[in-house]
């Protein structure tokens, strides 16, 4: 029976892919005309997604005719989990001791010096390869029985099926223009660009064609496969997965479909899926892996400072809002030099407070984080009201399944304000 099964999900899942497929590059693509001037700086670098999702599809057809995570034990499902997870974390760490290696001035050889250290990198890594498939489809099975559970699929089987696959990411190139803060581009790069190589495609980028630019990292990417960062946390992984899988949910609805129309329709959809793989993924660690669950946010009030002269505690999120709030009214202004040299200011004051990899803050870059808008405060968000409306509807509904049901067959702004009587 179980053969059988496995069989005719398989037959399901590759008529599945093949219309994801088709949904995902007519959604996804933005309009030539916005990106074939950007693209003349960046062709050669451009990361190649259609041989990364040909490789992930035929590594998860493979694992999913197998079927080997259904007939394991939660306890062993457990186990493999976390020692997947640890041995991320050697990785992690070996190699962090080999860039150190690399690094030192007093080291004459770091080739000769760091041998054995590549050689066991090697063996791990080997390890990785071999673990990777069966840890990914124990993780897949158990936030597809969260969302199941969520009741958002008649059946309990989620559509699509949640598939994801580990592997280092490419950055994103965004574009703004200087005038006021909009994503006018997002190019997707090689993984292994050097911070200097980067800098440089930003300055000629953004001399050639006046606009603001910055490369970002990212954690992960909606594809079908998703394509998610290799890490040794399950929080942030369990979260980040989900978070694409509702990308996916959403792409075969109006929302998704939706998602290049305008800005708005934009921060609609980062925020909805932020909010809901938060959710999931908390699902996740409380059902699988409650030794891991991170202890929820403090909910008791803050005690006063002893000393009342002393300055408050730097709020990275209040002084983001403070940041995009006065951006915006310059840009409204037509200040545009001054707005960017008031960003310069404000990037050196997150500097002096621990923030060291807030390389550029510019109009790009709130184009970028802006439409992340799940945490209350504005943030990068400024005062955009779209991400507000869209918490606002989660704490009106009575679930999650709810929430995503309602948002996800909206198609405007419009609908979003109407339903949370704003309009």
């Amino acid at each position: 029976m179980k053969v059988w099964k496995i069989i005719n999900s398989t037959f399901s899942l590759l008529v599945f892919l093949a219309l994801m497929s088709l949904l995902l590059t007519s959604s996804s693509v933005p309009p030539v005309d916005q990106v074939e001037q950007v693209r003349a700086f960046t062709r050669d670098i451009e990361f190649d997604f259609g041989q990364w999702t040909l490789a992930a599809l035929w590594l998860k057809l493979n694992q999913f005719s197998l079927g080997t995570e259904a007939y394991l034990a939660p306890s062993t499902r457990h186990d493999l989990m976390v020692d997947y997870l640890n041995l991320v974390a050697q990785i992690q760490q070996k190699q962090s001791q080999l860039t150190q290696i690399f690094a030192d001035p007093n080291i004459q050889d770091p080739q000769a010096a760091s041998q054995e250290l590549r050689q066991e990198l090697d063996t791990l890594r080997a390890r990785r390869s071999r673990m990777a498939p069966l840890a990914e489809a124990i993780l897949q099975s158990q936030i597809s029985s969260v969302v199941s559970d969520l009741g958002l699929i008649p059946g309990g089987q989620p559509l699509p099926p949640v598939l994801y696959h580990s592997t280092p990411l490419p950055s994103a190139l965004i574009v703004s223009p200087r005038q006021v803060i909009r994503q006018d581009a997002n190019i997707s790069l090689v993984p292994d660009l050097t911070v200097d190589q980067q800098v440089k495609l930003e300055d000629e980028v953004a001399q050639g064609l006046d606009v603001s630019t910055l490369v970002v990292g990212i954690g992960g990417i909606g594809l079908y496969p998703t394509m998610v960062q290799q890490t040794s946390s399950l929080d942030w992984l369990s979260e980040v997965v989900a978070h694409e899988w509702v990308h996916n949910f959403l792409t075969l609805r109006p929302l998704g479909v939706s998602y290049m129309n305008s800005p708005g329709l934009r921060t609609m959809n980062e925020t909805t899926a932020s909010i809901a793989g938060k959710e999931i993924g908390r699902g996740v660690l409380e059902r699988y892996y409650p030794e891991l669950l991170p202890p929820p946010p403090a909910s008791q009030p803050q005690p006063a400072p002893a000393n009342p002269q002393e300055p408050p505690e730097f709020n990275f999120n209040k002084e983001m809002h403070t940041t995009r709030v006065t951006v915006d009214q310059m840009l409204t202004e037509g200040k545009v030099d001054e707005a960017e040299n008031y960003m310069e200011q404000r990037r050196k004051v997150f500097w002096e407070h621990g923030y060291r990899s807030l390389r550029k803050l510019n109009q790009a870059y709130f184009a970028f984080y802006g439409a992340y808008a799940d945490q209350p405060g504005g943030g990068a968000a400024g005062e955009d009201p779209v991400g507000a409306a869209v918490r606002q509807l989660r704490d009106q509904s009575p679930s999650l399944a709810a929430f995503l049901t309602r948002m996800s067959w909206m198609s405007s702004v419009d609908q979003l304000m109407q339903s949370v009587g704003k309009k």
